[in-house]
């Protein structure tokens, strides 16, 4: 499971990198033209995170920061959150 979102699968894509010359028409030039093409692969951007379950176990996965910013997982709480004493 190496690359690849534990929680949402997101995997490496392969795709192409395209090389042009030349000004574009709007900019007063004769227009682009493709002078190569080379496959390449689009890798997800994952992190190494401490998340914990529903269970309440905390386990550390690998996740695409996608997934972390809308709130897929919950992260682990290092620190309990500071708290009056009440007296």
């Amino acid at each position: 499971m190496a690359r690849e979102c534990e929680v949402c699968g997101k995997k490496p894509m392969s795709g192409q990198q395209i090389e042009t010359r030349g000004v574009a028409k709007y900019l007063g030039g004769v227009g682009t033209k493709v002078t190569g093409i080379t496959k390449r692969k689009f890798r997800p951007n994952l992190k190494s995170v401490k998340v914990s379950t529903a269970s309440g176990e905390i386990k550390r996965m690998r996740v695409c920061t996608q997934c972390i910013r809308s709130g897929r997982i919950n992260k682990a709480v290092k620190v309990k959150p500071f708290a009056l004493p009440t007296s």
